[in-house]
């Protein structure tokens, strides 16, 4: 069966407010995401909402607006046709990359002409990915058995070496798999030998690259400018519901420190709860790693076909995919078997790749990743990344996918990797190709 091209249409997205204590605290998500809908369409008159199949969403936490099949509700307050199906996926960080892919693979098998791939996430205050919120009973209380690995889980796979060019040590391996984020950072880094002032380094200039983007307005096609509720919040920094804020235009990443250096950085104390199995410095830091954020990515995407046939001029074709799984313990590094798997599903070599969008987890596992994949970091997030930009954990895949094609038409390159690890150890990749 011959395979359908498809196309990204057109990407926009939110800008990116703080988790609990941003921007958007006081504005509900679905009527935000609506509004980034509506306007993703209205740029793309050409294309009738009639023409819309479906439309998925990628969410880890479950915001509280998101009742139902969450992207249902937003495609029915943009005003888009009942008759448009909807479905929401959940692959934590990974959550609107995987639904931009299903909406692509439907395409490209002809199931479908043209979808939408939608992300939101409210988050908190520290990184997390939801929870559920029914009393614990001993049949859904934690089961202790995840904790526990047998050989298979535990030793290193069998063409480790055909991924990877270092082994993993066995204090990581023998280490407790179900653990926090930044704990995989600091394995990676131990892994690798990281120094702290590197990580900083990276960290720095992911606020050096984004403040010039924003200069520069290479982010204008991309954030959507909403008007918002300012929220109120109390003195030890709490929203208060009961009081209502002025209307503001919010239009700007929250968290861009435009000022941050390597010495500022510095001066920042490790993260609490974070050990070294190996008995090593403890160098990561909330300077060095994303920060929580509240957010909408939003993906149009279209049978290249039908694209030409309406006289359409799309950002990019999409050329390839991949998810791959890695130890729990250094999920961090997901993005170098993924991405090899995305390369061969695209039929290039990893030298071809002209820009690449790395989620910036951490700047821990974007180093190394790169240098296993032999991908120089000129190449990489020459906009700013999400140290900077912010890393709302379902809206971040789409908005990877979507930069990193708009930057492609900038800078007139053709091939783009879009990229990012996945908690629980996994990696997913996006490859795609300028028109």
């Amino acid at each position: 069966m011959k395979l359908n091209n498809v196309v990204l249409v057109d990407g926009v997205r939110s800008a990116y407010g703080r988790g609990a204590r941003g921007k958007l605290v006081a504005t509900r998500l679905d009527e935000a995401a609506a509004k980034v809908i509506r306007a993703l369409m209205e740029r793309n008159p050409k294309v009738s909402p009639y023409m819309i199949e479906d439309i998925g969403l990628g969410n880890v936490g479950g915001a509280g607006e998101l009742v139902l099949i969450g992207a249902g509700a937003v495609s029915r307050l943009a005003g888009l046709p009942a008759e448009v199906c909807s479905f929401d996926t959940n692959r934590q960080c990974g959550s609107s990359m995987e639904t931009l892919h299903r909406v692509a693979q439907s395409i490209a098998v002809g199931a479908s002409e043209c979808g939408i791939a939608l992300g939101i996430e409210r988050m908190g205050r520290t990184l997390g990915g939801g929870g559920d919120a029914r009393p614990r009973t001993r049949i859904t209380e934690f089961n202790k058995r995840l904790a526990k690995q047998n050989e298979v889980q535990r030793n290193m796979a069998p063409d480790h070496f055909e991924t990877f060019s270092v082994p993993f040590p066995d204090y990581i391996l023998d280490s407790n798999p179900i653990v926090g984020m930044t704990q995989t950072a600091q394995n990676v880094a131990e892994i690798y030998g990281l120094t702290r002032e590197e990580l900083d380094e990276f960290a720095a200039n992911s606020h050096r690259k984004t403040a010039a983007a924003y200069a520069a307005g290479a982010y204008k096609d991309e954030v959507i400018p909403l008007e918002v509720e300012d929220p109120v919040f109390d003195a030890e920094g709490n929203w208060r519901p009961d009081e209502t804020g002025k209307t503001i235009v919010f239009e700007q990443d929250e968290c861009l420190r435009p000022g941050t250096n390597v010495e500022s950085l510095g001066q920042l104390n490790p993260v609490k709860g974070v050990v070294s199995f190996g008995e090593k410095e403890i160098i990561i830091t909330a300077g060095n790693s994303c920060p929580t954020n509240d957010g909408i990515s939003a993906a149009l995407l279209m049978s290249e076909d039908k694209a030409r046939e309406l006289g359409l001029e799309p950002l990019a074709r999409i050329v390839g995919f991949g998810v791959a799984g890695v130890k729990a313990q250094v999920m961090g590094l997901g993005p170098v078997p993924s991405t090899k798997k995305a390369l061969k599903h695209a039929g290039i070599t990893a030298d071809k790749i002209d820009r690449v969008e790395f989620n910036e987890a951490f700047a821990a596992q974007v180093i190394p990743s790169c240098k296993e994949l032999g991908i120089p970091l000129d190449r990489v997030n020459v906009n700013g990344g999400s140290i900077a930009i912010g890393h709302p954990l379902g809206a971040t895949g789409a908005r990877l996918v979507s930069t990193v094609s708009h930057e492609l038409r900038r800078s007139g390159k053709k091939y783009g990797l879009a990229t990012q690890c996945i908690g629980a150890g996994m990696g997913i990749s996006t490859i795609v190709e300028a028109m």
